[in-house]
């Protein structure tokens, strides 16, 4: 009998393993094809109206999740970079690089309601920290932060970095975490005081560009380029725990806390997905056929697809081909 029931238990196992295999497989499910030319960088997500939005050059692409299509442009900028949602004010911020400029608009109608410089060259990533209701643009250009106060359309501040920032997340208690790519660390940031308050060394991370937050376990991914890897960092004592193999020319990462699942965009036309097991045990249960760079992501946590921008590219070149650009839909 004993026999009996370990054989039955051995066929159940083998019978439940591919259905685990496919509820952590991703698939291609479609392409969105956006208009426009030009480079391309973030993507991000309002949650509440349920929005992608998808930088292009100097617009920004608007595609209604609901029903995956898009619903606006907003344009007439000089070199979108990275978008950053205040759903408590109703707006949104945008980084115009080549404007050395934030431009914030209506989340509704999407219409541009002010332009505000900032005293810095080449805004790029920007985000909104909710503890201290302020948006803070991070400029590659020099080396700093610009903190921009999302009700009276002002810029309040600055934030010395020390290095040329890239991705950064908020923690939602007085920190944002952000990468220095040149100085292969990472720093610490205050959002109160907008000071650096710590600044944590990533080796064996070489050029870390994205960047996610496991609130929770209190755990940091970085993701590098030069060294092809995915930091896990310890917030607490700035310690790498373990670094965890992805692909080649990496952008960016975003974390699905519910399902305990980290996506990892790279150039080289893939996503790395990686199964967090347990704080510190990581392990890539799937390497996702993409598109030859496609390296900037959004993840929407409401039907657990991810997203990825990119156009068509001329052979052997990074040539964009015309009318090509689309965003890119993985569904598990």
């Amino acid at each position: 009998m004993k026999k009996i029931i370990l054989s039955l238990a051995g066929l159940f196992v083998m019978a439940m393993a591919p259905q685990a295999l496919r509820a952590q497989t991703y698939v291609f499910e479609k392409a969105i094809a956006l208009p426009g030319e030009g480079g391309y960088d973030y993507l991000s997500i309002d949650k509440v109206n349920h929005r992608l939005y998808v930088s292009h050059g100097t617009a920004v692409n608007v595609i209604d999740l609901n029903t995956e299509t898009p619903v606006g442009v907003i344009d007439g900028m000089k070199g979108v970079h990275g978008i950053a949602i205040v759903n408590k004010s109703n707006r949104g911020f945008i980084s115009d690089g080549r404007a050395n400029a934030v431009v914030a608009l209506d989340l509704k109608t999407l219409k541009i309601i002010a332009t505000i410089p900032v005293d810095a060259k080449g805004p790029d990533g920007i985000i909104y920290d909710p503890f201290s209701d302020r948006v803070f643009c991070f400029n590659g250009d020099s080396n700093n932060s610009s903190v921009v106060d999302p009700n009276t359309l002002k810029q309040i501040g600055t934030v010395a970095l020390g290095g040329a920032p890239e991705f950064a997340v908020a923690d939602g208690k007085g920190r944002i975490y952000n990468n220095l790519e040149d100085k292969n660390s990472m720093n610490v940031i205050d959002t109160k005081t907008l000071k650096v308050i710590k600044n944590y060394p990533l080796a064996p991370c070489g050029g870390p560009t994205g960047i996610a937050l496991d609130a929770k376990n209190g755990r940091i991914f970085t993701v590098c380029r030069e060294n092809k890897g995915m930091s896990v960092v310890d917030i607490a004592t700035g310690k790498v725990i373990t670094t965890v193999p992805i692909g080649a020319g990496v952008d960016a990462v975003v974390y699905d806390e519910a399902h305990k699942l980290i996506f990892v965009s790279n150039g080289d036309a893939t996503t790395t997905i990686i199964k967090q097991e347990s704080a510190d045990k990581y392990s890539v249960i799937q390497t996702l056929a993409t598109k030859n760079r496609a390296k900037t992501m959004a993840f929407d946590s409401k039907t657990r697809k991810i997203y990825l921008s990119a156009p068509d590219f001329e052979p052997g070149t990074r040539k964009a081909l015309p009318n090509s650009f689309k965003v890119l839909v993985y569904k598990p």
